[in-house]
């Protein structure tokens, strides 16, 4: 890696904000021969050009001699829309973007409406599709492979450690880099239920109390789909369900995998919780998930770069993903978003918790029809945490004659619902449902936001619940503030931008209390300037749960 060149490699024409001496700070950092460098960067960083800047400088083929020697970066981040963001930036053009299979169409006449993934290169064996080279998929996975930059999600990274398809590379850089945690426990989990075990109708599936029983099943498993990827394999061409079982058959071995070749029998067993359901469906859990980023991110690159707003801790974001310590810098990029330009309001109607909730929830309806009325003239979004407050939080608010403008979204179609929220020229207020992170409500896309519920954890999680009765209240909080940061920043999005945050949960208060240590300075700063909120009186009515 060539720090030195990080502002030759910048590809703004010029700077904005604190980017500069966020360069000079990086540059340092890795000069300090650090492996990993965390940047800390808040909203309006522009951390995809930093992210640039610092991929620029790595090795290229032309400047070793030694052909084992790692050359050039790749670029990933755990959310898709940060990757499109990407795709639109005419500043990052050189990023080779590549995505999985199942984001590209078949280009064969009479095949266009079937994804690569389930195409007939895929489902026939030995086929040699005549339009390979001009299929999108394949083209852009060769640019990726060829060129200097390459860029995907962390989901694609990920699934392509195990093949030969990328070599490792010399800088790595990962934006949104919070996401690793949830990413990395997530990839260490492993699911046996019908969705995931093609065969699970044909099991006898015994009662599981042990971890040593559920590597027991597994290596059963593993048996089972080595003699029906066999059978599959003996086949000239597979259907189109053939196909899909062939990938689930790999997507389950390569998550059995892992824990039998990881467990010891004679190791403490609460490295693992596991859970049975009612129907035999086992859920094996890590409570130290980090052990999968080794072969999955550690083993891709020599220097790293972390990019995210809300790396809060540094030793302890280490300690999550198997990292020293001692090899990483930390860097802090100050806010150069006027505080004044982005209040947090105190109006809190008391506890979200399962017993204070029902009393809680019609106040809190009730007080979103005042903040409507507040803003009549400007759009807003209310993040509800989950779909049983949003339905009864939309009640509330229709029954207090606010209806006219409530637009929500289901399971199904949330990413149209709010794209047709987000083009719409009225003053419709979006009741929304985990969407605190990778949201651009710039300007009068939104002017302001209503905080539902504190964004813990579900403690009755087995493995939230181990790490709480191991003391880790600590990471409970910070998990909690994590969200909460990136909840406040979805509606302020540039220095000239303006928005107003409503605190309707007392427990997020309970939040900031307990975690402020651990607060960017510029957060903290608008933690402290927390005022409550003048509302306007709204016609006397009951707002029903019912």
């Amino acid at each position: 890696m060539h720090p030195n060149r990080i502002f030759e490699q910048f590809p703004a024409p010029g700077y904005r904000g604190n980017q500069e001496t966020a360069l000079e700070d990086i540059r340092d950092a890795f000069l300090s021969d650090a492996d990993v460098v965390l940047i800390q960067a808040p909203t309006g960083s522009g951390k995809s050009l930093l992210a640039r800047a610092i991929a620029g400088c790595a090795n290229t083929r032309e400047e070793t001699d030694d052909s084992d020697t790692p050359v050039d970066a790749f670029y990933t981040t755990p959310q898709v829309s940060q990757l499109d963001d990407v795709e639109e930036d005419d500043l990052l053009e050189d990023f080779n973007i590549v995505r999985g299979k199942n984001n590209y169409n078949c280009i064969l006449p009479g095949h266009t409406d079937v994804p690569v993934g389930e195409a007939k290169c895929v489902r026939e064996s030995g086929y040699d599709c005549a339009s390979k080279q001009n299929c999108p998929y394949y083209v852009d996975r060769a640019a990726a492979v060829d060129g200097r930059i390459a860029a995907m999600t962390l989901a694609y990274f990920m699934q392509t450690a195990s093949s030969e398809l990328f070599d490792e590379r010399d800088v790595v850089v990962i934006d949104e880099a919070h996401g690793l945690v949830k990413w990395a426990e997530m990839y260490g989990t492993i699911s046996l239920s019908p969705r995931t075990v093609p065969m699970w109708d044909d099991l006898s599936v015994p009662d599981i109390d042990t971890v040593q029983e559920a590597v027991n099943v597994c290596s059963s498993l593993h048996s089972r789909t080595t003699r029906r990827l066999n059978a599959l394999s003996d086949k000239h061409e597979l259907t189109g369900a053939e196909t899909a079982e062939r990938e689930q058959i790999y997507r389950l071995r390569g998550n059995i995998s892992w824990l039998i070749d990881d467990y010891e029998p004679n190791a403490d067993e609460q490295e693992w919780v596991v859970d049975q359901a009612d129907n035999g469906a086992i859920t094996i859990k890590p409570l130290n998930p980090q052990r999968y980023l080794k072969h999955t991110i550690w083993d891709r690159g020599e220097k790293f770069a972390l990019l995210s707003a809300t790396i809060l801790n540094k030793d302890a974001f280490c300690r999550q993903m198997g990292i020293d310590p001692a090899d990483a810098a930390f860097v802090q990029v100050p806010h150069t978003f006027p505080v004044e330009n982005r209040p947090l309001y105190d109006v809190t109607c008391g506890e979200m918790t399962k017993e204070a909730k029902p009393e809680t929830l019609p106040e809190i309806g009730r007080t979103i029809a005042q903040v409507m009325k507040r803003h009549r003239n400007s759009k807003g979004i209310i993040h509800c945490h989950s779909y049983e407050i949003q339905r009864k939080l939309v009640k509330c608010v229709n029954d207090l004659g606010f209806g006219e403008r409530v637009r929500k979204h289901t399971s199904d179609n949330r990413d149209q619902a709010f794209t047709d929220w987000k083009q719409s020229t009225g003053t419709d207020v979006f009741f929304s449902v985990k969407m605190e992170e990778a949201l651009d409500l710039e300007g009068d896309l939104a002017r302001w936001q209503v905080l539902c519920k504190a964004p813990y954890l579900n403690a009755g999680d087995s493995r939230v619940n181990a790490r709480l009765e191991d003391g880790q209240w600590n990471w409970y909080f910070r998990r909690a503030l994590q969200t909460l940061i990136q909840a406040c920043g979805r509606i302020i999005r540039t220095p000239d931008d303006e928005g107003a945050t409503y605190i309707a949960d007392s427990s997020i208060l309970d939040v900031f209390e307990k975690s402020k240590h651990e607060m960017p300075p510029w957060f903290e700063e608008q933690v402290d300037r927390c005022s409550e909120a003048d509302l306007p009186e709204i016609e006397a009515g009951a707002a029903s749960l019912d």
